[in-house]
């Protein structure tokens, strides 16, 4: 686990922000990709658009290899650096059921998501197709400390991860700005810490903010 002096040394030199101890927020443009360092190496929540794998690497080897990636769903700016992440460092991907068909690119594009995914592909860059290592469900704990939470709304298969460190860290990805039910499920929980796909983390009592009022 790096020092404070580290994760301030990091900061400085690539632009990446430590939220709790050995937990980095890096932004790229209008994305979050965060790194979290564990006793095996670090593990990647999401991925970036695509072309940003680069310059993760540069903020991942400050900290360790490496070593997985937690996929909370398909859409470009989150998983468009996924096959080269996984090419490039060997790391494992994780990720759920629902969202296999668009990450390995064999989803029909007739079909309303199909769509969006073309969508989203002319308006983003194209996502390269990679293959999934694990898939994972609701209350699966496919790493030591993370939790896996199954928040559709945003995709069918969106996943939020909870990390059992600091008093709890959630990676919500996009499920925050979704149906009500995703949040729901933040509600059955308690955590001090949130992190998102976009925009600023949340520190100190977090659950109790993303609760619906």
């Amino acid at each position: 686990m790096p020092s404070s002096g580290t994760g301030t040394a990091l900061e400085r030199l690539s632009g990446v922000r430590e939220v709790v101890d050995g937990v980095f927020a890096l932004r790229l443009g209008m994305v979050n990709v965060h790194l979290v360092v564990t006793d095996d190496g670090v593990v990647l929540v999401d991925t970036g658009l695509p072309g940003q794998a680069a310059a993760i690497e540069r903020a991942a080897r400050k900290l360790g290899t490496p070593h997985a990636i937690l996929l909370t769903h398909h859409h470009p700016d989150h998983a468009g650096s996924a096959a080269a992440l996984r090419e490039r460092t060997g790391a494992r991907l994780f990720a759920h059921a629902a969202e296999a068909p668009f990450l390995t690119g064999h989803f029909q594009a007739d079909e309303p998501e199909g769509r969006l995914r073309k969508f989203l592909f002319r308006r983003l860059a194209k996502v390269e197709p990679t293959k999934i290592d694990q898939l994972v469900g609701d209350g699966a704990e496919p790493l030591p400390g993370f939790t896996v939470l199954h928040t559709p709304g945003h995709t069918r298969g969106h996943l939020s991860f909870l990390l059992d460190r600091a008093g709890g860290v959630m990676f919500a990805g996009d499920a925050a700005t979704a149906e009500k039910g995703a949040v729901e499920r933040f509600a059955e929980l308690d955590f001090e810490h949130a992190v998102f796909g976009h925009g600023p983390a949340v520190s100190g009592r977090a659950a109790e903010q993303l609760r619906p009022r």
